[in-house]
């Protein structure tokens, strides 16, 4: 099993025609990705890459082809309403990779998805992976392997240095999800450890946070109260000014809270292995299941 995407998943891109748009739908489509569809207004009745059609509007792909996840590359203003025309069109999976969409755009988005059925990755995010079946996104494909290890990240680069750590030990990936590092995204890590948890292939999880905002304490709250799989974790920025905003749009300390040192304090509550460096990760999560 694996959760969120595999084989059956049916993809759309959002923004096929555009140079990074049409790259990575070609990348994924090599993965081995079920790619069905493309959408640019007013590029409708155009072909992708020889095979894909591509259409006006979400909703047209969405009756013609069946699609029921979309891939989002399109610019940061418009980012938000082509979130929202997925979510009308009835798409149960939005991966945005957009990155520099407007706080208050973020804000209408997440109040407009509340109690709605379609689910929300990123924005600002590499996507997801489940090894050997489908990936949907901007990440290297080669360095994942099938396995066992679920992998949640606001970092998209710090995601592939603990995969390719994890399956150069002989350790392969469940599902890998990149949730995104802006203040204000449509799922969290509390929301990807509870699939975890439920997932029976998934026997182990790292989870990989950094300075601001309270989700990495969130989650360790949980899996302390409700989970018995090994998990290992590691938060950037523990060296940051107080107050200044490093990388991300999401990764500032603002009012005594979101600081590393609270986050890894929570986590160490909860029986979650701390790696100390970014080349630990892997090392961690191996010590934390021989122990299990």
């Amino acid at each position: 099993m694996a959760i969120l995407v595999d084989k059956s998943t049916r993809l759309l891109v959002q923004g096929i025609t555009g140079k990074a748009g049409g790259f990575h739908a070609r990348s994924c489509m090599e993965y081995g990705t079920h790619l069905v569809a493309g959408v640019t207004p007013a590029r409708g009745g155009e072909v992708f890459a020889d095979k894909i059609p591509v259409f006006d509007t979400v909703f047209e792909a969405r009756q013609q082809t069946g699609c029921n996840a979309t891939m989002i590359f399109v610019p940061a203003e418009f980012a938000a309403d082509s979130i929202m025309e997925a979510v009308d069109s009835g798409i149960e999976l939005i991966i945005c990779i957009t990155e520099g969409i407007p706080v208050i755009d973020m804000m209408r988005v997440k109040a407009a998805m509340t109690g709605g059925k379609s689910r929300l990755i990123g924005p600002n995010c590499p996507g997801i992976i489940t090894p050997g079946q489908c990936k949907i996104g901007i990440m290297p494909g080669y360095i994942h392997k099938p396995g066992k290890v679920g992998v949640v990240s606001r970092s998209g680069t710090l995601t592939y240095e603990a995969v390719w750590q994890l399956s150069a030990r002989g350790h392969g990936q469940s599902t890998c999800v990149g949730i995104g590092g802006d203040p204000i995204n449509g799922t969290s890590h509390l929301d990807v450890v509870k699939m975890f948890n439920d997932d029976p292939d998934t026997e182990a999880m790292i989870l990989i946070g950094e300075i601001g905002g309270t989700a990495e304490e969130e989650a360790a709250a949980w899996l302390a109260e409700n989970c018995k799989k090994p998990v290992a974790a590691f938060i950037a920025g523990a060296t940051a000014p107080p107050g200044r905003r490093m990388g991300h749009a999401g990764a500032i300390v603002s009012g005594g809270k979101g600081t590393a040192a609270g986050k890894i304090e929570a986590l160490r509550a909860a029986n979650i292995e701390i790696a100390e460096t970014p080349a630990d990760m892997a090392d961690a999560l191996l010590r934390r299941m021989a122990r299990a």
